[in-house]
C-alpha cells in the first residue's frame, strides 16, 4: 500500500469516527412528548315540544338543527376530536308528561359528523324537558378514558320542567371528574339565573347571537391556553426553577398535571399548555411546599402566575473522616414545629425556603440544633463533632440497654433486640456510656452484666457480654 492510499485510509477512517463520535456525544437524546388529549364534545340537545316555536326566521327546530350542523361541518378535519348527540324530549309525545325521555343517538367515535347531521335532520320535538335526568344518563356517554377531556354542551330552549336539579347534576359530573364544567346555549330567552350554576352560560337571544355563542364554545374548547408559572425570590424575581408542581382540578381535587419547572433558553420560565376549562390549585413542592388556590384561565389566552418560593440551602456535615459514620440522618423541622419536612443525609446539601428550623440528629444520644436560618441563595452549613461507633456483641441471648453516664447519672438510650445473638451497631457521640444486660438463661439478678466504655470521634469500641 502507498503513502497516498495510506492517508486516504487513515482519512477516512478519522472521518468514521469523528461522525460516529457526533451522533454520540453531540446528539442529546430525543425527549418524548406527551401524547395530546382526545377532546370528546357530547352534545345535549333540546327536542322538546317548545321547540317547535317559531323563533326569528324559522322554527327553532330548524334553526338550532342548521346552525348546529353548519358548525359540525367545521369540525371534520380536526385531530384529537370526538363527538356524539345526546337528545330529550324527542321519544314520547306530552302530555303526558315523560321525564325519562333521553337517548344517546350517535355514541362517540371519530369522523362521524356525517352520522350525527344525519340524525339531527330526522328529530321531531314531542315532549318535555328533564335537563337534570339527560344530564345524569349522560355521566355514561363517556366511556372510561385514560387521556381525554369530557366536554358537554347543552342546548335548550327552556328550563327543568321534571323537578330535577341540573345544578346538582352538573357539580356531581365535575367533583367525579367525568367531566369538565358544561357549557349551555340558552335559546330564545335569558336562562342565565338557572344555568350559571350548571356551567358557562351563554345568551342566544337571536339567531346570530346562537351561530356566534356556538363559534366561541368551540374556539374556549379547542383554542390552547399557555401559562407561566414564575416562582420568586425573596426580591420578587422569577428565578426558582427545579421544582415539580402538581396542579389539582380544584373542584374535583384530582391531579391533572406535574410539570417541573423549568428556565427555557431564553433564561425565562418555560411555557406550559393547560386546559382552560378547569380551575387550579397548584401546589409547588418546595420544602415545606408552597400552595396557590382557585387560579382561573383565559381560554385562548396566556396568563403568568406567581408564587413566591424563596430558598436557600442546608448543608449537613460531620468534622473529620465521613467515611467511618454512614447513613447518619437528621429530622428538619420548621422552627416552632413539630411536623417532619424532611429527614437529611449528613454529607448532603439540600434547598428549603428561606426562614428558621429545628434539625434533630438521629444519633445517640439525640442531638437538637434549633432555630436554623436559611437565607436567600446561601448555603448554611451546619457541622457537628465526629461521632463514634460502638459494637456490642453476646453470645447468648438476653436482655440488656445502654446508657450515657454523666455524673455519677445513668441516662437510658437504647435497648437491645431479645430474640437475638447478632452484634449490634450503634452511632454514639462522644462520652462515657454502660452496657447493663443479663442471659436470658440465668435465673438470678447478680447475674447483671454492666460494662463502662468511653466513645471519642471516629473511632469504634468492641464490647463483648460473655456471661
Amino acid at each position: 500500500m502507498n503513502i497516498l492510499v495510506r492517508k486516504i485510509t487513515a482519512y477516512t477512517v478519522l472521518l468514521f469516527l469523528l461522525i460516529h463520535a457526533g451522533v454520540v456525544f453531540g446528539q442529546q437524546p430525543k425527549e418524548k412528548e406527551m401524547p395530546e388529549p382526545t377532546t370528546r364534545i357530547l352534545f345535549v340537545f333540546d327536542a322538546s315540544q317548545s321547540m317547535y316555536g317559531r323563533w326569528q326566521s324559522d322554527m327553532k327546530i330548524l334553526i338550532a338543527q342548521r346552525l348546529l350542523s353548519n358548525l359540525l361541518d367545521s369540525l371534520k378535519n380536526i385531530d384529537h376530536l370526538e363527538l356524539a348527540l345526546r337528545v330529550y324530549g324527542h321519544q314520547k309525545p306530552f302530555p303526558p308528561q315523560h321525564c325519562d325521555d333521553t337517548k344517546l343517538e350517535v355514541p362517540f367515535g371519530p369522523d362521524n359528523v356525517a352520522r350525527i347531521k344525519h340524525r339531527l335532520k330526522t328529530i321531531n320535538p314531542k315532549g318535555t324537558t328533564p335537563i337534570a335526568y339527560a344530564l345524569d344518563q349522560a355521566r355514561n356517554d363517556f366511556t372510561p378514558c385514560d387521556n381525554c377531556r369530557n366536554i358537554i354542551v347543552l342546548i335548550t330552549d327552556g328550563i327543568e320542567e321534571c323537578g330535577g336539579d341540573p345544578c346538582e347534576v352538573s357539580l356531581s359530573l365535575q367533583k367525579e371528574g367525568i367531566s369538565l364544567k358544561p357549557f349551555v346555549i340558552g335559546i330564545g330567552n335569558d336562562f342565565s339565573k338557572a344555568f350559571n350554576c350548571v356551567g358557562n352560560y351563554y345568551d342566544a337571544t337571536s339567531e346570530k347571537a346562537f351561530g356566534k355563542a356556538l363559534n366561541v364554545v368551540i374556539s374556549q374548547v379547542l383554542n390552547q391556553t399557555t401559562v407561566q408559572v414564575n416562582l420568586l425570590n425573596e426580591n420578587d424575581r422569577p428565578v426558582e426553577t427545579n421544582i415539580n408542581m402538581t396542579f389539582y382540578d380544584h373542584l374535583s381535587g384530582k391531579i391533572k398535571y406535574n410539570f417541573v419547572h423549568t428556565m427555557n433558553s431564553m433564561g425565562v420560565p418555560d411555557t406550559l399548555v393547560l386546559d382552560p376549562l378547569l380551575n387550579y390549585d397548584i401546589v409547588v413542592h418546595s420544602i415545606p411546599p408552597v400552595r396557590k388556590d382557585s387560579i382561573v384561565l383565559n381560554p385562548g389566552g396566556h396568563a403568568i402566575i406567581p408564587i413566591k418560593v424563596p430558598q436557600g440551602f442546608l448543608s449537613l456535615q460531620i468534622n473529620g473522616n465521613t467515611k467511618t459514620i454512614r447513613n447518619l440522618q437528621a429530622i428538619i423541622r420548621q422552627h416552632g414545629s413539630m411536623k417532619t419536612l424532611n429527614v437529611q443525609h449528613f454529607g448532603q446539601t439540600e434547598k428549603y425556603l428561606t426562614g428558621a428550623y429545628d434539625i434533630e440528629v438521629l444519633c445517640l444520644p439525640g442531638m437538637n440544633i434549633d432555630s436554623v436560618v436559611v437565607k436567600q441563595s446561601h448555603t448554611t452549613t451546619v457541622e457537628i463533632p465526629m461521632p463514634g461507633i460502638v459494637t456490642v456483641s453476646h453470645s447468648v441471648d438476653g436482655y440488656g440497654s445502654l446508657y450515657l453516664e454523666k455524673n455519677d447519672r445513668l441516662t437510658w438510650l437504647y435497648n437491645f433486640a431479645v430474640g437475638s445473638a447478632r452484634p449490634e451497631n450503634l452511632v454514639l457521640q462522644p462520652g462515657n456510656y454502660r452496657v447493663v444486660f443479663r442471659s436470658k438463661y440465668a435465673d438470678r439478678s447478680i447475674y447483671t452484666i454492666e460494662k463502662s466504655f468511653n466513645i471519642k470521634s471516629g473511632k469504634t469500641v468492641d464490647i463483648k457480654l460473655n456471661q
